[in-house]
């Protein structure tokens, strides 16, 4: 008999080979897991530090936009070093302290560094005094975060830090945030903008304190910006011979009423004006004789506002209850309405939103009040809302900005107040509103119930104070224009101001 071809091992020898196997695959599996759940966390840690970079970057130049910086394109006020010169500028310390808000991995970032440019290149300047000279025409912050302090095992052999070793694994982001400036301040391209939320009230483009010496302009008044082409008229601040800090009154339009301006709600001056001895060169009777004044328009409101406050105010009650969309305009949001700068007659003043051409029913001083929570004490003062800080109490009006920087103060009926890690000082607010500034050109136009208008720029100004009249009191922080005829068709920006806060991706340089 042959042998079989198989002979069979006995089972004695099988025994035992099961536990290495298991054990070598345990191995494997548990240092794939542990690989991808380091990697997993890397990952999740890369787009922490880019969330923490883009807030970061975002936070100062939004400093640099509301101090009024492309409204100042050549620094000719020489202020820009409070703003951006350095690691213990305002720009600077917001965007460090906004980074390190944001944690990465669980805790702040190791290193933040801010650097200033343009969209050409930031570089490497820590100082915005020491960039091009078309810094203050589209201002650029990049942001730098890196966090190098992350738990992981396996993955230390990765790194996503630009020439990281294998002992530096961590992530580390960078974001570039633009304060674009529609304007034509320095001969470039105007682009136009159409920022949404825009309060209906239309501004002529008449700057009623330039000239200024020393009394304020009657039928001389500089433009705010030049119709033509859009460019700000008087670029730096007041003290300079600018128009950021100006301080006058916005009055409601009487010109074109045959009534007078009714009287509703008489109220003492307000503490925040400052003696003038001139006459201003509004025609209102009603008007503050104090301080310089504009006159504006009631611009059509024809659709309903969202975000109106209600916070059991008489005023926000009023609002609430209007038969109108004018005065919940001004307390809310008005989304859809849309100020299209430079296109001819594209908007509409709408006389009857405010009937007889003045406050009749209060609406502007009801809408202004709700907006920015200004209560009405005893014997009528007025109080509450956020203010410029310091008031600027005896300067002459017009004099100076109230204090440069910008500081705004947390007003006591703001929410704010109150809540845990609020500082008293703060960088946005309610009272700082967009104006449409229509071209005014033609003074002697008869106005009719409604009457279309072109929009040549915007004015964004904080409101100190409205009166029980209708009369608003307001410091300009930004302009911006775009002419009466914009050329080519170059799509409008849109934002929440008129000078639009964006993150960019800088160009890739040829190689």
């Amino acid at each position: 008999m042959l042998r079989p071809l198989i002979r069979r091992v006995p089972r004695s020898r099988e025994r035992g080979v099961t536990m290495p196997l298991v054990a070598l695959s345990l191995v494997a599996i548990l240092s794939f897991a542990a690989l991808s759940i380091d990697l997993g966390s890397l990952y999740e840690a890369k787009a922490e530090a880019q969330r923490s970079a883009d807030a970061a970057a975002l936070a100062a130049v939004q400093i640099i936009s509301s101090e009024g910086v492309t409204t100042d394109p050549t620094n000719g006020s020489g202020n820009w070093g409070l703003l951006c010169g350095g690691a213990s500028s305002y720009a600077s310390l917001a965007a460090t302290n906004v980074a390190n808000q944001n944690l990465i991995g669980g805790s702040p970032p190791t290193k933040v560094f801010v650097y200033y440019g343009t969209s050409a290149g930031t570089g490497t300047n820590k100082d915005c005094t020491a960039t091009a000279t078309g810094f203050g025409i589209n201002p650029v912050v990049s942001v730098y975060v890196e966090q190098t302090s992350l738990p992981n095992f396996f993955s230390r052999i990765f790194s996503f830090i630009n020439n990281g070793a294998a002992s530096n694994s961590g992530v580390s982001a960078t974001a570039y945030a633009e304060a674009f400036n529609p304007s034509d301040s320095n001969g470039g391209t105007v682009i136009p903008v159409q920022p949404r939320c825009v309060k209906p009230w239309m501004v002529p483009n008449l700057d009623p304190l330039h000239p200024f010496s020393p009394i304020t302009c009657t039928s001389n008044c500089t433009n705010f910006v030049d119709p033509g082409t859009g460019s700000i008229k008087s670029p730096g601040t007041f003290g300079n011979g600018g128009v950021i800090g100006e301080r006058f009154w916005l009055v409601p339009d009487c010109a074109g009423s045959a009534a007078p301006c009714a009287l509703m709600f008489p109220l003492p001056p307000p503490l925040f004006p400052q003696p003038q001895a001139n006459v201003p060169p509004s025609t209102d009777p009603n008007a503050p004789t104090t301080d310089a004044n504009l006159e504006y328009l009631p611009g059509q409101a024809a659709f309903v506002p969202v975000a109106i406050p209600s916070d059991g105010s008489t005023a926000c009650t009023t609002v609430a209850d209007s038969a109108n969309n004018y005065a919940p305009a001004i307390a809310g949001c008005d989304q859809t309405t849309v100020y299209r700068c430079g296109v001819q007659g594209a908007n509409t003043v709408d006389l009857s939103e405010n009937p007889v051409g003045g406050d009749v029913g209060g609406d502007t001083t009801n809408g202004v009040q709700c907006l920015i929570r200004e209560s009405t004490a005893s014997a009528n003062q007025l109080y509450g809302q956020d203010a410029l800080e310091p008031a600027g109490v005896g300067a002459v009006n017009g004099a100076a900005p109230p204090y440069y920087p910008f500081q705004i103060q947390l007003g006591t009926t703001n929410p704010l107040t109150g809540v845990s890690g609020v500082p008293s000082t703060i960088s946005s607010s309610n009272n700082i509103v967009s104006l449409p500034i229509y071209d005014s050109t033609n003074q002697n136009q008869v106005w009719t119930s409604t009457t279309t208008v072109t929009v040549v720029g915007f004015l964004q100004v904080f409101i100190n104070v409205v009166d029980g009249k209708g009369n608003v009191y307001v410091t300009v922080m930004n302009v911006s224009g775009c002419g009466n005829a914009v050329l080519g068709t170059q799509a409008p920006l849109t934002g929440t101001s008129p000078v639009p806060v964006r993150l960019i991706a800088l160009p890739v340089p040829a190689s």
